[in-house]
């Protein structure tokens, strides 16, 4: 578990939900994960509301208002950056694009939200009032994200380039997970089973498969947190499973945002 969190660039360091019916979905996530809530605050075109999730009184996660003409409800990923200016140039020149210019989310920071070559849909933060989430690797609270690709090389190159990314191979076969580390960065705990310079994975999709960034969320119980899912409007896309680390499952909140969670099968240390 880590909590009060600082970041350095090219750590993801927030997520956030946007939705047709926030108020709604801060009623599911409660009653899901338990999350308390502060807000709703004004967005930053004055258009909407924000949510901030929060966990033992800790800052998890973001509930935003679904812009008019945006994509369906979705979980994004923010990377905290420098500049996020400097940032969304730096993909479009890796050929990426950007889906949203850099904007002002005064006090708490400067975001975009951009998409790589795939087209997988991710943020920035260029970190103001908050650095980013304060608690993650916790039950209830925000764990891991990973891209899920059509074109894993690409995805190598593009983030690599973006925030410095170094590829290592984890696993073999259909099991193989390709590990996202920063050279520098020390995160995690000492007993986690990968390398504490990790910051996300990618996924090899296949092809026809669209690309997207995945949120995964600890949780204490995956059948009882599925259950869950399903008794407060929810769905579950893939009934809980066992992997040899995790018990995991893939849940929709009721807009359909898709997100994942797992259970860890042994102690923390």
């Amino acid at each position: 578990m880590k909590t009060h969190l600082t970041y350095l660039p090219g750590v993801p360091c927030w997520v956030e939900t946007l939705q047709a019916d926030p108020a709604a979905a801060v009623a599911f996530y409660s009653a899901l994960f338990g999350w308390h809530f502060a807000g709703p605050g004004p967005m930053p075109d004055a258009n909407g509301e924000y949510y901030v999730a929060r966990s033992r009184g800790l800052d998890v996660a973001g509930i935003a208002t679904l812009p008019k003409g945006a994509p369906a409800a979705a979980w994004t990923t923010y990377v905290r950056v420098d500049d996020a200016d400097a940032a969304a140039a730096r993909a479009q020149r890796a050929g990426g694009a950007v889906v949203a210019p850099p904007f002002d989310a005064d006090p708490a920071g400067r975001a975009a939200v951009l998409a790589c070559p795939a087209g997988a849909l991710f943020g920035v933060w260029e970190a103001r009032a908050r650095e980013g989430a304060q608690l993650v690797n916790a039950p209830n609270a925000w764990a891991m994200s990973a891209l899920r690709t059509n074109d894993l090389t690409g995805a190598v190159s593009f983030y690599g380039a973006l925030f410095g990314w170094r590829p290592e191979t984890f696993g073999t076969g259909a099991n193989a997970v390709t590990l996202a580390r920063l050279p520098g960065y020390v995160g995690g705990t000492e007993a986690q089973p990968v390398p504490r310079d990790v910051v996300a994975c990618m996924i090899d999709a296949g092809e026809g498969s669209p690309a997207t960034w995945n949120v995964d969320f600890w949780v204490e119980d995956a059948d009882a947190t599925a259950e869950r899912a399903a008794r407060h409007g929810g769905a579950v896309m893939v009934a809980p499973y066992d992997t040899p680390i995790f018990r995991q499952a893939v849940l929709a909140d009721g807009e359909g945002a898709v997100f994942s969670i797992s259970q860890l099968k042994f102690n923390r240390a």
